[in-house]
Order: C-alpha cells, then structure tokens, then sequence
C-alpha cells in the first residue's frame, strides 16, 4: 500500500452510519482480505532467501521511522496457518498475497529456489483448504538487491528478469491460482521509490523515476500473455493507487495545476493501461524527463486485461507551487477534514467518486477493490479486546460508497480490505496499524479486532 505519510493526527467524525448490508451485493461478489510478502513474512535468511531492496533500504540510517525493518515482520512464513484459519473465521472468500521474487530466483539468471516455491506451494494449497480463492500479486515492491545492483527498474534487463520470474511462478501454482495481478501500484515503485525517496531504493530523481514507471508499465504488458499462457482460464490485471484529486481553490493556477497533478497521478498510468498512450498534456510539460522507449512498448502495455485493481484511501487536494519542479504542484492539507491516524483523509465519497470516473473515462472493465482500509492507534484493554471503532466505521461508511458506485452502473465485482493483519508499514516501520487483527510484535500473538468481528458479521448471510 501507499505509505506516504501526510500527518500524524487522528481527526474522528460524528457522521451518522449509513445502513449497508451483505444482501446489498450479488452472491458472487469476491470478499477478500490483502497482505504483501515483505509485510508480514518474515523468515528474511531462511531457505535460501536473498536480500530485497527493502532489506537493504531498511538499513540506511533514518529510512524507516522507528529504526526497524521487515526481517521478521509479522512471522507469516511460520505462522501462516494461523494467519489463513484467521482469515477463514472474519468469513472473506478470497485471500490476496504477494511472492516474494527474492525467495524464488536468488541470482542472476538462476534456477528457481525449490524452498521457495513449496512455500508458496504450502501456501496456497492452505487457502484451498480453509475455501479462500487465492489472488496472487506478482510483484509488491520487493524487488532483489541483485537486481538492483544492475541498475534495477531503471535497467531494461529488469523486465527481461521479471519476465522468468514470472513464467517460473505461474507454471508452478497455475494450476491452483487463477487470479494474477502482476504489480501493486507502480506509482510507488516509481515515484516513492526513485522521485521523493521514501521507499527502496531511495533514490530522488524524476527522470529515473519516470524511466523505471515506464519498464514497469512494459514488463506488466509482457507478462499478462505469459500468464495466459501457463494458466488455464486465468484472469489477469494489475492494481493501481489512485486518487481523486481537488483544486485547492477556484483560481487558474490551482485548476491547472490539479490537472497536472492527475496528469502524473493517475492518467500517466490509466491512459496507457487502455491504449491512450501517456497524456499529451504532461509530456510536453516534462518532455526533458521522458523515458526513452522502444518500438512496441505502448502496444504492450495496452494488453488486455481481465480486470482493473484499484486501491483506494483517500483524495488529494492540490495548489499551484512554482517553486516545486517539475509538476509544480503541492499537496494541501485542509485542517477540518476528517483523518485517520496516519492522517489521510477520510472520504468514502471519493472512492465513488474515483469509480464512477473511471467508469466514464475507460472502456468498461471488471473493477476489484484491491485495498481498502485505515490506520489507528490500535491499543489492548484491560480486558484483551481492541475497540477499533473508528475503523469499523470507516469500513461500513466506504462499503456504502461502494454500493452507491454499483447502482450508478459501475462494475465493481470485489473487495479487499487491507489488511488482515498489522504489519511492516514500510518507511513508517510499525507505527501504524491496518490490521483486522492486532499483532503483538514482541509475542506474534494475533487479536482480532472489534472491525474484524464486525467484518465477520457483515459477512454472514442472515437466513
């Protein structure tokens, strides 16, 4: 997920609760729970796993916030039969996980690491068993230092490696999963990665960053026909984080620059994905910054596909800023809005918002909430329990939204909460909190949290 932070002050709100319910969604509706590999796995020098940028990221003195790092995380990699008998007792049907690459080609152009590829194998064949669909995500960020060592996303050669990658994990479980999303959130690769520096590899530089979003963009396009390729009746798509965006003010200057800002925020991704190219209006705005392509490379990226992730958290409300090159924008925080703990806003009317414009703008295309979800500080009572009230409203306040874009005729046929447990919140460490469930890190105790109770009981189906 997105973990630029924003601010660091919870703001509650005492909005009535709209009436939603599970009869208000087809029967078939997929209702999952997300996680990512270098979150809660753990297990970082064991069975043959190599070091990811985010292992070498985390440290460097002062990139991750409370010193820590994701080696042992939440110990998923031992514990993941609790963590799916958790998941089958909140009543999801689907469980959305990502593989971690450095467990499973562990050099250049090596074999596949057979320790890695029975987790996996162990993985999987446990959410069959519990009833939970699995929904693999292909890469979620963490990348091999090896890789990175040649140059990363800003290599070609990357894609090339992704592409064996993923012929390698797809033959494997192909037979078992049919759900591939091939990368969550390429903004972040991107951008956090190599524009503002927050995440690995921490670099700052906008033209690498607009490089490495193009290699990652190409090498989703070249792997959705892999995909199709070794799996029988697979359904693949890739998820976006994207936000609706507000002008600052009703001036020129802040209406053009929230165009920008959207122009890079979202368009620069969607566009392409639907065979639009990249927006006109931002290239010739950044042209000293394009990435250089090949022939065929937008071709590629306009594959296709089976269906379209979106993770939704919160808008962005944007001013003109001349001072801050390239885009020349700044992101505004508005003091009466509503706020998690980790300070974004709290706006189920933008998750309608952002699917009904997407529904406008793109050809029509299945819509999976791919991540949803909240930050607090989480805190046992004395009697054990956590009364994540603000969360629970949060998750029946978008689930309303969500209801409301399916009656205006929006496709939306998924929800995945993020996330089932605490976990890594990568530059924050673990200071927040998304969890369904709350993970003592000292013990790896797991305590479900009144939202995930109430998750369940939203779940069950009332005879």
């Amino acid at each position: 997920m997105n973990s630029s932070a924003i601010l660091n002050t919870a703001v509650t709100s005492a909005v009535p609760l709209p009436n939603v319910t599970r009869m208000d969604f087809p029967s078939n509706f997929v209702w999952g729970c997300s996680t990512s590999s270098f979150q809660i796995e753990g297990a970082a020098l064991t069975d043959g796993r190599v070091p990811s940028i985010w292992d070498t990221f985390c440290a460097k003195p002062g990139a991750i916030r409370d010193g820590s790092d994701g080696s042992v995380a939440c110990d998923h990699y031992h514990r993941w039969p609790e963590d799916l008998d958790i998941a089958k007792q909140l009543g999801v049907n689907a469980y959305r996980f990502s593989i971690a690459w450095p467990r499973i080609i562990t050099e250049p152009g090596g074999v596949p690491n057979q320790q890695g590829l029975d987790f996996y194998s162990r993985l999987v064949d446990g959410m069959l068993e519990r009833g939970l669909q699995p929904w693999a995500t292909l890469y979620h960020w963490d990348l091999p230092q090896y890789l990175q060592n040649l140059g990363g996303w800003e290599n070609r050669s990357t894609i090339d490696a992704y592409l064996s990658y993923v012929d390698v994990m797809t033959r494997h479980l192909g037979d078992r999963v049919k759900h591939w999303i091939t990368h969550n959130e390429p903004w972040c690769t991107a951008m956090h990665g190599n524009w503002d520096g927050m995440h690995a590899p921490g670099k700052k530089d906008f033209k690498v960053a607009l490089q490495v979003a193009h290699h990652v963009m190409v090498s989703h396009g070249l792997a959705a026909p892999i995909i199709r390729a070794n799996v029988t009746e697979s359904s693949v798509g890739i998820a976006l984080s994207l936000h609706p965006l507000r002008a600052a003010s009703k001036n020129e200057e802040d209406q053009e620059a929230m165009q920008r800002h959207d122009g890079l925020r979202n368009r620069w991704f969607l566009d392409p994905l639907f065979g639009l190219g990249y927006p006109l209006d931002i290239q010739a705005h950044c042209a000293e910054y394009l990435p250089e392509m090949l022939p065929g490379d937008m071709d590629a990226i306009a594959v296709p596909i089976d269906f379209l992730g979106v993770n939704y958290y919160f808008p962005e409300t944007i001013s003109a800023a001349p001072q801050n090159p390239p885009l020349h924008t700044e992101l505004k925080l508005l003091a009466d809005r509503e706020r998690t703990g980790f300070g974004w806003e709290v706006a189920p009317d933008g998750m309608q918002e952002l699917l009904c414009r997407i529904k406008q703008d793109y050809p029509s295309i299945p819509i999976y909430l791919t991540e949803n979800g909240s930050s607090y500080d989480d805190h046992l009572d004395q009697d054990g329990q956590i009364q994540d009230t603000s969360r629970r409203n949060y998750f029946i306040r978008h689930l309303d939204a969500l209801k409301q874009a399916r009656q205006s005729g929006v496709d939306v046929r998924g929800y995945f909460a993020w996330s089932l447990i605490d976990n890594f919140e990568w530059a924050e460490g673990y200071l927040r909190r998304f969890g369904m469930v709350y993970v003592d890190f000292a013990t790896q105790v797991r305590t479900i949290k009144q939202s995930g109770y109430w998750f369940r009981d939203f779940l069950q189906l009332k005879k």
